[in-house]
């Protein structure tokens, strides 16, 4: 079986896919990478939802069959540069150890929190399911009474060297014009074009930010 894709990976799903994504793993070679490295493993296995071990070992053993086939092939002919429109690999922050294992603990963490709904949101449609904290003494889902919904509360919080971080690893800029480009980290950042930006100070921005090596979170294409 040829693996050019993640998902052509028995076992692995499409939700598996973003949370490889979280901990940093994009493509085929480095989950290959990955899981040849015993520490690495261990984080793949404790981080996908629903793939234990077995499952590993048998993506293991596909994709080192797969490098003794591309091997004993003879050598393709070199490919030209990508074409206008062609996907092109996204760049990848620079991570710490601490922060990679911080951001597949968040990953864990944000599967089973729970959804906050405001108090009978059920029950009258115009309340709507945005969360609003129940106020009232007599509130039974302030005073957390059994079979009340979730209320939100600071244990539900993900790992702190992984908060407000972008899934990729990045540090999010927001950024409404090519000025706000200047003094960007590229290893450790990324922008995001504000909403009210037109289409023309959109291509601006990222062509500039193409020049400067810098990702763009939310391209037009």
């Amino acid at each position: 079986m040829t693996v050019k894709a993640l998902t052509d990976l028995q076992g692995l799903k499409d939700k598996n896919v973003e949370e490889l994504k979280a901990i940093g793993i994009n493509n085929v070679a480095e989950l290959a990478d990955a899981i040849n490295d015993d520490d690495k493993v261990k984080l793949v296995i404790k981080s996908l939802s629903g793939v234990g071990p077995k499952t590993v070992n048998a993506w293991k053993t596909a994709l080192s069959e797969q490098e003794v086939e591309a091997e004993e092939k003879p050598a393709a002919e070199v490919v030209e540069a990508a074409a206008p429109g062609q996907y092109v690999v996204k760049a990848k922050p620079e991570l710490s150890e601490e922060t990679v294992d911080a951001l597949a603990k968040r990953a864990v963490i944000s599967g089973r929190r729970p959804a906050f709904k405001r108090q009978e949101w059920f029950r009258y449609s115009k309340l709507g399911e945005k969360w609003r904290k129940p106020k009232g003494i007599h509130s039974k889902m302030k005073r957390q009474l059994k079979r009340r919904p979730p209320m939100v509360d600071i244990g539900f919080r993900g790992p702190v060297a992984a908060r407000d971080l972008h899934p990729s690893g990045f540090e999010e800029v927001l950024v409404y014009n090519v000025d706000g480009l200047e003094g960007i980290d590229p290893k450790k950042q990324a922008v995001r074009i504000g909403g009210t930006v037109g289409t023309k100070k959109r291509i601006a921005i990222e062509d500039r930010a193409d020049e400067l090596g810098i990702r763009v979170l939310n391209r037009m294409v």
